[in-house]
């Protein structure tokens, strides 16, 4: 069976988050191969879909990443009820809360009602987490770190697939193993859930930490969707309103041929003359957050 013969899985609701867009960790090959295969009546970005805190420092933005960007255009032309709740990478997007750009609603947080009738608070996550909310210097530390823990994986499964084995998240098993990550994980589940008792809703759907999860906590649906930069998860609600994580390289049709990177100019060369490529609507969003050079 080839790729295009592949039939589209439908789904009544999708929720993806932490795609990183305009950073080398983005998996973007992986979610446009889902974006195409999947189709929904509602599609949420639960923030952190672009990497603006990324893209002040450089600028890198291949014809891959404007691919999902313009995948997510057309099926908001198409009919999908497209919405994006910004996160703290893409809070230059939060300034432009109840507006709609091509067919995307923006919103700070949204109440979304699943076909058996559950009502669920969909928002980033970044509000609950205390190293972003009160020590900002510390989260752009740690996002320098997680950086080269995530190059150190790329080349890790470049090797892995050229000796073919599947792929496998160095930086997510580092990150289930420390102790302390362990324990912040679940401070932040338990912060978020209390939230979502506040607002007096069944459930809440949030990303952030790329740590993928659907369990009740304390009779509180907690839905995290993970990430597209290690795990290559999203959150699909089916028609009868039943939810589920989707895991996309493991259930995925993909299998990206075996192929060396670029050479380091043909990559400069390429994020230079890119970003006029961008939307309207998101480089007028970049220009104005001073992230396009």
């Amino acid at each position: 069976m080839t790729q295009d013969s592949i039939p589209d899985r439908q789904y009544r609701s999708i929720w993806i988050s932490d795609v990183h867009l305009g950073t080398r960790g983005c998996k973007a090959e992986f979610l446009l191969d889902f974006l195409k295969h999947t189709e929904s009546e509602h599609l949420y970005l639960v923030g952190d879909i672009v990497d603006g805190w990324r893209l002040r420092r450089s600028w890198y933005w291949p014809q891959a990443h404007n691919d999902v960007v313009q995948k997510i255009l057309r099926k908001a032309r198409k009919g999908t009820d497209v919405v994006f709740v910004p996160g703290n990478h893409d809070e230059f997007a939060r300034g432009y809360t109840e507006h709609n750009f091509g067919d995307i609603k923006v919103v700070a947080q949204a109440i979304h009602t699943t076909a058996d009738g559950k009502r669920l608070l969909v928002l980033h996550g970044d509000a609950f987490d205390g190293v972003v909310k009160y020590a900002k210097w510390l989260a752009h530390l740690g996002d320098w770190a997680y950086t080269l823990a995530l190059s150190a994986n790329h080349w890790f499964n470049l090797i892995r697939r050229r000796l073919g084995y599947s792929y496998w998240s160095l930086s997510a098993y580092l990150k289930h193993k420390v102790k302390n990550a362990v324990q912040f994980i679940d401070d932040y589940e338990q912060t978020i859930v209390e939230e979502a008792r506040r607002q007096g809703v069944d459930g809440v759907v949030c990303g952030h930490i790329h740590h993928a999860e659907l369990r009740l906590v304390d009779g509180i649906l907690y839905a995290n969707d993970g990430d597209w930069v290690e795990s290559c998860t999203a959150l699909v609600e089916h028609m009868d309103g039943r939810l589920e994580i989707v895991h996309w390289l493991e259930q995925g049709p993909l299998a990206l041929p075996v192929t060396a990177p670029l050479p380091l100019q043909a990559k400069e060369k390429e994020c230079a003359y890119s970003w006029s490529r961008m939307p309207g609507f998101l480089r007028s969003m970049a220009s104005s957050a001073r992230l396009i050079p």
